[in-house]
């Protein structure tokens, strides 16, 4: 008998929403593992039940009531076989017990959140007989409801751990904008003043030496003022929230087309069905990636917008375009602030900035070569 044809399948339902609501309620992993058990034995009435959580490909038992695994013990065979294949297993007979006797069946249920396992449920009972649809379906519910939770505990940790360090970036941002602006900002005034001062006073090359003396000065001191506007703005930066990956980008890329004849772009609104989290400023992010194709370019260039990749934590997107590449000179330090190519005519803060940013949202930048003789830019933000 299937799941659904159970008599009280819909008390069983409404168990199991109970506790999906409570499970999302949960602060910490170990909340959700002990919600889980409790679960496991009041609805289910299996005794014997090991939690195990997956990390970066890592298995490790968070907690197990089978008297035979403890916290911290390396998972059975099946349960690597259920992450490896992402399906539901079940082993009868003397392979169940995995040297225990006693043991008749085991079952292990993936939690999944799109593609990616973040634990496994696994149960064990001492009847051969396996586990029926009636069992194995209220479990992979059950399941599906710890991985949302755990996902959105990891999601929420991680936004902690990049607001934390933003603050302590804009602490030491701050420090260094208090330097440059009242010192040597001060100090840049009075040289070009007193250059201007000379230059108006004397002839010939001393005068421009004077006037080359006054035009650096300014040139520093409006550096300067450009950096402190900078930092203003990622100060003013709110919390990340969730925002439509979609809209943004659509926005971005016509924007983008509007702007600049030569520039051709290829994107597919329906690929960016995502929420991410982000500030005001996400689509400042796209925007300076895609309109330096433009920039840093000589003539026509095509411009390739993509989902990389999109697991239940991250969304990574790709900005690939056909034109020169990344100068050898400045590949290695491409998101610094002021970081610029020997003919650029940019204040090189540009994608310092995307950077800064894409950071504050608890995410990251990277560029490689592209398919096509370009720039691939990869952009990783926090998926809802």
């Amino acid at each position: 008998m299937s799941f659904e044809e159970q008599p009280d399948f819909a008390r069983q339902v409404a168990d199991l929403n109970k506790y999906g609501q409570a499970l999302n309620n949960c602060e910490s992993v170990e909340e959700v593992v002990s919600l889980s058990l409790e679960a496991m034995s009041l609805l289910f009435e299996f005794p014997y039940t090991t939690f195990i959580e997956a990390r970066d490909g890592d298995l490790r038992v968070v907690h197990s009531t089978y008297p035979e695994v403890s916290q911290g013990d390396a998972p059975g065979e099946v349960a690597y076989e259920a992450y490896e294949s992402r399906e539901t297993v079940v082993v009868t007979g003397e392979e169940a017990g995995e040297g225990e006797a006693t043991v008749g069946s085991t079952l292990a249920v993936p939690a999944t959140i799109v593609d990616d396992v973040v634990a496994i449920i696994v149960t064990r009972s001492v009847e051969d007989t396996g586990f029926g649809d009636a069992v194995v379906r209220p479990l992979e519910i059950l399941a599906s409801h710890a991985a949302t939770a755990i996902s959105n505990i990891r999601s929420r940790e991680r936004l902690e751990r990049a607001r934390q360090d933003l603050e302590k970036r804009k602490e030491m941002v701050e420090m260094y904008d208090r330097l440059l602006r009242h010192d040597l900002g001060n100090d840049l005034q009075v040289v070009a003043a007193f250059a201007e001062e000379v230059a108006s006073q004397v002839d010939g090359e001393a005068r421009d030496y004077a006037e080359r003396i006054n035009r650096t000065a300014r040139s520093s001191a409006d550096l300067i003022q450009r950096v402190g506007d900078l930092v203003n703005t990622l100060e003013q930066q709110d919390e990340p929230t969730p925002r439509s990956l979609e809209a943004t980008m659509t926005d971005v890329v016509e924007d983008a087309r509007n702007q600049y004849e030569t520039l051709t772009i290829e994107y597919d609104p329906e690929a960016f069905d995502y929420r991410v989290y982000g500030g005001d400023l996400l689509d400042s992010v796209f925007t300076n990636v895609i309109t330096n194709a433009a920039v840093h370019n000589d003539g026509e260039v095509h411009v390739r917008v993509g989902v990389l990749e999109a697991s239940g934590e991250q969304v990574i997107v790709s900005i690939a375009d056909d034109g020169s590449g990344i100068p050898d000179s400045i590949a290695d330090r491409l998101f610094e602030m002021g970081a610029k190519g020997p003919e650029s005519d940019g204040t090189g803060f540009g994608l310092g900035f995307v950077k800064a940013l894409t950071e504050s949202y608890g995410g990251d930048i990277m560029v490689t070569n592209g398919d096509h003789g370009g720039a691939d830019f990869h952009i990783t933000l926090e998926r809802v």
